[in-house]
């Protein structure tokens, strides 16, 4: 028996240590980047390891891979948990990820082939698990050498693959095919005719919802404008849930954002109730007038519960204290600010492919990231808003609560 577990042991080692590996490649990118260091040639380098590890690893390494890429990346989705009084769910909701992420990456095993796992990681860049979509294959390449398009990343992942598997003596010039892939795709960064102030701020959850913080919060708030106004700026953008209240249920609030709308331009975020349903939604104050603009895409298990009606009341009534899901509108919103269009978008949109439609020129992005500090997460979404800024020439104005407010160029 013990001749037989020696090189089971060893076999697990073996298979635990390259998926360690490959978790190190995969996810080298974005702590790189949250730590202050972006390096786009080790970020090229990491991504062609990576790569190369998914498309050669045995099926028990990408297992343990997944896993652990599903720990490195989602860790911090259960945070949210906190606030509803289930924080025990926490390493459940890790855990969870990391099991979604193993079967996720497992699929590559389906095949032994290089060949053909090239074709499967190509359809797995095309699936988001539960309509959570921020496990994109071909984020690796947003900080990198090569481009960011779905050709640039099959013809990648495609030279690998050769390289690697063919036998000929001189394999090793289909290395050149790669330059095909480098990001030669240059966008014209024009700014929009406008001062803008981004407002950043920095108000835990556990305080922002609090109703002896109400007043504090609104203070502070008209204190960021006035000083935007003070400073000539044209507009003034707040975060999401900037105002943690009913917006269009306080018609004392709303008075005081119009009159400051004639001398600034305010973007900001707060809730609307509207027939018995609620939105999160950005508010435009502008020349004495108030606009409200839906969110369309709702972040799965924050917003919306993606399961069938009898699981997703169930969890409804468990987890989120009986609340509804949030509606949601149908199409993106625009609005104009002396004469320049901005697609709006509030926090997960804007690292969704359907804010994109029509490859906005400007995009005004509210979020509260303080559901999941301290972690990672600012960093992965504004990877992603860089990402699809890249694809569709978007410049992105990003105020946030917590982290992650700024200008995001293609």
């Amino acid at each position: 028996m013990r001749a037989m577990s020696r090189p089971i042991l060893t076999s697990l080692l073996r298979q635990l240590s390259l998926g360690l590996a490959l978790t190190i490649a995969y996810s080298f990118f974005l702590y790189a980047e949250h730590y202050g260091f972006t390096c786009k040639p080790c970020n090229t380098l990491a991504a062609l390891i990576a790569y190369a590890l998914l498309l050669f690893l045995p099926r028990g390494a990408l297992l343990w891979g997944g896993f652990w890429i599903g720990l490195a990346w989602f860790y911090w989705i259960g945070y949210s948990f906190e606030y509803y009084h289930v924080g025990y769910m926490i390493p459940i909701v890790s855990f969870g990820f990391g099991l979604v992420y193993m079967i996720y990456f497992g699929l590559l095993s389906l095949s032994a082939d290089p060949r053909w796992r090239v074709l499967i990681l190509l359809a797995l860049s095309l699936i988001a698990p539960f309509n959570f979509n921020w496990m994109v294959p071909e984020l690796l390449l947003v900080e990198s050498y090569f481009g960011v398009e779905k050709w640039q990343f099959a013809l990648v992942l495609a030279v690998i693959a050769f390289v690697l598997t063919c036998k000929h003596p001189r394999r090793h010039i289909a290395w050149l095919l790669l330059l095909a892939a480098l990001d030669f795709k240059t966008h014209e960064v024009n700014m929009p005719p406008l001062s803008i102030k981004l407002i950043a701020t920095d108000l835990p959850q556990e305080l922002k919802w609090q109703s002896y913080m109400e007043p504090r919060i609104n203070r502070n708030n008209f204190q960021a404008i006035d000083a935007a106004i003070d400073e000539g700026y044209d507009v003034v953008v707040l975060p999401e849930s900037a105002f943690a209240l009913f917006l269009n249920l306080r018609p004392d609030l709303i008075e005081q954002l119009k009159e400051r709308s004639y001398a600034i331009t305010i973007v900001t975020g707060s809730l609307q109730y509207d027939n018995g349903a609620n939105y999160n939604v950005t508010y435009l104050f502008d020349q004495g007038e108030m606009q409200i603009f839906k969110k369309m895409v709702l972040v799965p298990f924050g917003e919306y519960i993606p399961l069938p009606a009898f699981a997703r009341e169930y969890v409804n009534r468990t987890f989120f204290d009986g609340a509804s899901d949030y509606l949601h509108a149908e199409a993106p919103s625009n609005f104009a600010v002396k004469g320049i269009w901005f697609r709006n978008a509030v926090c997960y949109e804007a690292t969704h492919e359907d804010l994109y439609i029509g490859a906005p020129r400007y995009m005004i992005v509210i979020s509260n990231n303080a559901w999941f500090m301290p972690s990672i997460e600012p960093t992965l979404q504004r990877l992603l808003m860089r990402y699809y800024a890249k694809r569709h020439g978007t410049v992105i104005f990003h105020a946030a609560n917590a982290a992650g407010t700024g200008i995001v160029t293609p």
